[in-house]
């Protein structure tokens, strides 16, 4: 069978699932192959917004999206080429970010009658069934099965064959955009070098999801996308929390204050946590708090014994802030600053100068309202609020305001 090669110039893949199906390693491994092929590219890492939310639920998906291309990027991009969808709680959840005739790459397994019910879908409704994804290019694939079935002659647990789920798809994606195995394999052997196992399933079910697609007589295109033109030097990369890891290293020496952080472990914001207490040498002190409302206080009492006092949430902890700025003036002048220095400037450039103040006043008088009712008062009609249903409702107010339409 004949196979056709096609360069492209710029590509988006949405990796989802969930938090148990490495999307974020996935994506992860899939950008430093780009990176070693000299693309430029940008990443947009998706975490489910709860705590331990139940597995296969709208809220429990998490995702890695990955922008690489041969011109020079500086977004992860706003819409993506490619959907891999492990569950059909993933697809429900990405759906909107795909372009009309992208790819879905979709695994079977995940929109059985469970999945197709803890995403919310009517009962007898499987939308790969159905031709409710006309205008995309659907591949199924029963990823599950398939992994299983390469791992048939390890002596494993189901579910530890069904972790290597992730290496199925990106051996696929590898061959699909005509990449090498090598830099994952070199990789999985510094990770799991002393667990044997471990690394050999998941070599060997890289090398299945590659072979299949090499086998498969479905697929006819393989894709390339050039190096990158971009001046010759030296290049890292670097994920969003450690730069501001470094960002708040370079503050305390420039400010001369020493760096405190006070900060409970919970992803994503563990790496901040993380990447600061590697840097003792800076002065930095962290302390990992047995929740966030004494990560907050913490960091409230450091500023208050002159240190550069900083907190870090992955969501819960802006509803704690909220709570401390009403009875704590610290906490209050911190949110303050949030408008002065990052509302206010946005809201400026969307609309006349002039009444920027007035404008940003009144988004964030939206924005803390809906946040006080969602996160603190709880109340349940906007608990009970979809964040399509947010945006529906509260998008259009904030536009008005952000752009001065129609204020009077």
């Amino acid at each position: 069978m004949n196979i056709n090669e096609e360069v492209l110039q710029d590509v988006v893949i949405k990796f989802a699932g969930d938090s148990g199906d490495g999307m974020q390693l996935t994506g992860s491994q899939f950008t430093n192959n780009s990176a070693m092929l000299g693309l430029d590219l940008a990443t947009f890492p998706d975490f489910p917004a709860e705590i331990r939310a139940p597995q296969g639920t709208l809220p429990g998906v998490s995702g890695f999206q990955l922008r690489f291309s041969s011109d020079r990027i500086f977004t992860p991009g706003d819409t993506c080429d490619v959907l891999v969808a492990m569950n059909a709680a993933a697809l429900k959840t990405n759906l909107k970010g795909l372009k009309r005739n992208g790819k879905i790459i979709a695994n079977v397994d995940g929109f059985d009658a469970k999945n197709l019910r803890l995403a919310n879908y009517p009962d007898g409704v499987n939308p790969l069934e159905n031709g409710s994804l006309e205008g995309y290019e659907v591949i199924k694939m029963d990823v599950t099965k398939m992994t299983r079935e390469a791992l048939k002659e390890f002596e494993m647990g189901i579910k530890e064959k069904d972790r290597a789920k992730n290496m199925f798809v990106l051996g696929f994606l590898y061959w699909m955009y005509s990449r090498s195995l090598d830099y994952t394999i070199k990789f999985l052997k510094e990770k799991f070098g002393k667990k044997e196992d471990i690394l050999n399933s998941n070599i060997k079910a890289l090398q299945a999801g590659y072979n299949f697609g090499d086998t498969t007589e479905t697929f006819t295109t393989r894709y390339s996308v050039e190096k990158a033109k971009m001046p010759p030097g030296n290049y890292r990369g670097i994920m969003g929390n450690q730069a501001v890891a470094y960002g708040l290293i370079a503050a305390s020496q420039k400010s001369g204050l020493p760096l405190f952080l006070g900060s409970y472990p919970i992803t994503p914001a563990s790496d901040i946590l993380h990447e600061l207490s590697r840097h003792k040498a800076f002065g930095v002190k962290t302390f990992q708090a047995e929740d966030e409302i004494a990560a907050i206080t913490s960091a409230i009492g450091a500023a208050y014994g002159g240190s550069l006092g900083v907190t870090a949430t992955s969501g819960p902890g802006m509803a704690i802030l909220l709570r401390s700025a009403t009875s704590n003036e610290f906490a209050a002048e911190k949110l303050r600053e949030v408008f002065a220095n990052q509302v206010w400037p946005v809201v400026g450039s969307a609309g006349a100068a002039a009444d920027a103040g007035r404008r940003a006043g009144l988004v964030s008088s939206q924005l803390l309202g809906l946040a006080m009712c969602r996160y603190l008062l709880r109340l349940p009609p906007v608990v009970a609020l979809s964040h399509d249903e947010i945006i529906l409702n509260v998008g259009p107010t904030l536009q008005r305001y952000a752009t001065g339409e129609d204020v009077s």
